[in-house]
């Protein structure tokens, strides 16, 4: 009943209006692609698609004339019928004539340079003109593939059936297709309230799009514009650091204001800069339009080539206000030879200016979907659509809808399903892998011979592990159930160990999840696990060093975390360890077969006889918490997705009881705190801290395992991006404490801003990282760290690579060492 009162009130709202269609093309008759159509005097508008191909719901026609507004050519305005209803009006326009009869160009005084002047005095008045509005708000976004080979590497490229069917043969092909229609209530500067009314995906009718207000607002009156890296407007307070500039003509818009087209060129290249023209309104130096390009590298995005961002902005004579109605954003990117590429139009419309919001018109949450956003049927997007489809996405739209009813069929699934399933007898070997898409569950097992697994310690000598896991889902996976069960064995220790893990997520609203493990495994006494296995194996076979010290845990353990309340959640803990002491079993490595393995006991690395604590059990239960302030949230049908709020630190709060341990030694309580923050610095950078603090209480005599262990590194291999959880020269157990503990770090990441303005080494394109570490336990000196280097080095677009001078100081002992950051390790390991 609901669809038919819709479709009533669509045809009753259309049949007073007027709908125009046609093409926009220049005097060759070649199509004008994102060509400004809109009602003089009036907020109502769109664009030109790709094929010149626009339409435009006219609300009273003969009252208004239809303006068609493009950069480079001359504005052009038709006049509709006020009785009619349908009309199919083709435009013609002319190139632009441009002049510089009147201006006088004396090199001295750069008459462009008194332009952006006199936009940077006047950038607060037109700021504030659209600083509150309300707005009806459209976007459409393609991404698109070139080339994709079957295999990268030699490994072969997966993307699923779905994707991979709307490829041709060369690998070429729309990957993702999207549109949204949303409600906007903006007030600067940053309070955004969006309410979708209809979203849509290419080949899923349950998928809601990405394609917000909120992910695609580009204010140039603001200094700087966030694409990642924070960029300089071309009228930012500080742009004449950044820029030169060149006027390169002047024209007469449909109103009679005259236009000024500035070329923006950077005066550095690698600085975050924009290039390309902005054109400015004489008198009231508003903002006319928007055609710039950004270089990937110049945000430090190396796999972008090029992106491209144009702003069309309207005049209305009543208000005279100049505000956007249309912007483009195009980008190119490549790696390996592949080509991808993306197109985003968005058009804002039937904009609104109030004096003020009521105090409850902003809250945490910042986008919201109409329950049935993405059940729109083909009769509401071709009323209500404001930029033609393409051939191509029209194609796309029709093609992928088709496949999506056949590919949800069971006999579809239960073939393609059966095809993937088929069992090798190699695969008792690498394993296998089984799958039912229309009951939604999976199965794995990881195979004898996991050589991704294969890792190498004192203890267990060559290790590998194998296993099997249980997965099973709801359609819009807001439940999943797993279990699984990880079996490992160490050939050097002839042992065999077995964990099992079960977990089940309620919902995505609260994000409610219960979990239960158990088993026998090996453990570092820093549970924090500050050697991955890959770096202590490649420091043992290569240097004979066994910086990872492990012990025998059996343990049984249950979770559960939920949100409840706007940015916090929490996590309760109980579980049962019973902790083994465990010695060397090997002495082998590559090379240095004559040097000895230090032992196994962190306190004391040449004694192999002397476990670092005795065999004992005990009982834990934890609570802690995080907590975001100012939360952001999207809230969808399917789920609430949570947006930390950069403004904000985040603090963790902890409390920790042992209790019934097998003698009353053993048992503590702890209480703990820390705080994260990002403090952005503009466009010079970001200054990350952490700062963390805890007190044991009643630990005098407990086990050392559960003394607070600082993560410390021996390697002078970095795994992460950034060190703020870490010492990079202290030995990891020197400084180990039961008692309490202060520890901070700081690092600032120029990203950019010192190194783009130093000949020669701005080639590199690197930033520079300033960092200050420190540590505060009783009956010791403080330890601290001054640490300097360089990140995003690398070869081409591969930036993975990091290296920082270090010196370290405690108690009159200085160390100096470089530390050499290798960040894909963190995703390898």
């Amino acid at each position: 009943m609901k669809n038919y009162t819709l479709l009533a009130f669509l045809f009753f709202s259309v049949s007073n209006f007027a709908q125009i269609k046609g093409t926009v093309t220049d005097e060759k008759g070649t199509p004008l692609p994102f060509v400004s159509v809109f009602e003089e005097n009036t907020y109502s508008g769109t664009t030109s698609n790709e094929q010149g191909k626009y339409q435009l719901t006219v609300k009273e026609p003969g009252k208004n004339k239809i303006v068609f507004q493009y950069l480079g050519y001359k504005t052009q305005k038709i006049t509709i019928p006020a009785d009619a209803k349908t009309t199919l009006p083709d435009v013609k326009m002319s190139e632009e004539s441009f002049a510089l009869n009147e201006v006088v160009i004396d090199p001295k005084n750069n008459p462009a340079n008194a332009i952006i002047k006199s936009a940077m005095a006047a950038k607060k008045d037109n700021s504030d003109k659209i600083a509150r509005y309300t707005a009806d708000f459209y976007s459409k976004g393609m991404f698109k593939v070139k080339d994709l080979p079957k295999k990268i590497l030699g490994q072969k490229v997966d993307l699923g059936d779905d994707l991979a069917s709307n490829l041709d043969s060369t690998g070429t092909g729309i990957l993702y297709l999207s549109e949204t229609i949303s409600k906007v209530t903006f007030e600067k500067p940053n309070k955004l309230k969006e309410r979708i009314i209809a979203s849509k995906i290419s080949g899923n009718n349950r998928g809601y799009s990405y394609n917000t207000a909120s992910r695609s607002t580009y204010d140039f009156y603001e200094n700087t514009i966030n694409f990642d890296t924070k960029l300089i407007s071309p009228i930012a307070d500080n742009a004449f650091a950044y820029y030169k500039y060149k006027l390169e003509g002047t024209f007469f818009d449909d109103n009679k204001q005259q236009i000024y087209k500035i070329k923006v060129i950077p005066k550095r290249d690698k600085e975050p800069v924009f290039e390309g023209y902005i054109y400015i309104v004489d008198d009231s130096f508003a903002i006319y339009a928007i055609d710039l390009d950004i270089k990937g590298y110049r945000m430090k995005n190396e796999f972008t080539e090029v992106m491209n961002l144009k702003q069309n902005f309207t005049y209305n004579t009543q208000n005279k206000i100049w505000i956007k109605n249309a912007q483009t954003l195009d980008f190119t990117a490549g790696i390996f030879g592949i080509k991808f590429s993306g197109k985003f139009a968005y058009i804002y419309s039937n904009y609104d200016f109030p004096a003020s919001f009521e105090n409850k018109t902003f809250g945490n949450e910042i986008v919201s979907f109409e329950l049935n956003a993405n059940k729109k049927d083909d009769t509401f997007w071709n009323n209500i659509r404001p930029i033609p489809l393409t051939i191509e996405e029209s194609n796309d739209y029709t093609k992928k809808d088709s496949l999506q009813i056949i590919r949800k069929s069971q006999k579809y699934t239960d073939s393609v399903d059966a095809k993937n399933n088929k069992f090798k007898v190699l695969d008792v070997l690498m394993g296998y892998d089984y799958k039912n898409t229309y009951k939604r569950h999976s199965f794995e097992y990881k195979g004898l011979l996991n050589l991704a697994s294969l890792s190498f310690n004192t203890i267990q000598g060559f290790n590998l592990d194998s296993g099997f896991s249980f997965k099973k889902w709801s359609e819009d996976e807001s439940k999943t159930t797993s279990l699984s069960t990880t079996f490992n064995y160490g050939f050097s220790d002839e042992h065999f160990r077995i964990t099992g893990e079960f977990s089940h997520k309620f919902n995505n609203i609260n994000h409610a999840t219960i979990s239960a493990s158990g088993g026998t495994k090996v453990a570092q006494f820093n549970s924090a696990e500050p050697i991955t296995k890959l770096i202590n194996s490649i420091s043992s076979l290569f240097f004979k060093d066994n910086y990872m010290k492990l012990y025998n845990l059996e343990f049984a353990q249950i979770n559960y975390s939920q949100n409840v309340l706007n940015g916090v959640s929490l996590n309760a803990k109980l579980g049962y360890e019973q902790r083994k002491p465990l010695f060397n079993t090997t002495d082998y490595s590559f090379f240095k077969r004559d040097d000895l393995y230090s032992s196994n006991n962190p306190l004391a690395p040449n004694d192999f006889t002397t476990p670092a604590f005795e065999k004992h059990h005990l009982f834990k239960t934890a609570l802690s918490a995080r907590i975001n302030f100012g939360n952001k949230y999207i809230s969808r049908p399917d789920g609430r997705y949570n947006f930390k709020n950069d403004k904000f630190p985040t603090l963790f709060l902890n409390i920790e009881k042992a209790f019934a341990a097998s003698e009353k030694k053993y048992e503590f309580e702890k209480v703990g705190a820390a705080v994260l923050y990002d403090l952005s610095l503009g466009n010079k950078g970001v200054l990350g801290m952490s700062f963390k603090a805890a007190k044991f209480f009643n630990a005098d005599n407990i086990s050392f395992v559960d003394y607070k262990h600082f993560n410390g590194n021996q390697t002078h291999i970095g795994t992460s991006s950034r060190y703020l959880n870490v010492f990079n020269l202290m030995p990891y157990y020197t400084n180990s404490t039961n008692d309490s503990y202060l520890e901070m770090h700081l690092e600032h990441n120029d990203k950019g801003y010192i190194m783009n303005k130093i000949p020669l080494l701005n080639l590199l394109k690197s930033t520079m990282n300033i960092g200050f570490h420190s540590l505060a336990v009783p009956n010791r000196k403080p330890y601290t760290e001054f640490t300097a280097g360089l990140d995003n080095l690398g070869f081409g677009k591969f930036k993975i690579f990091r290296v920082d001078y270090v010196h370290s100081y405690q108690g009159g002992i200085q160390q100096n060492g470089v530390v050499f950051g290798l960040k894909i390790l963190n995703v390898l390991d």
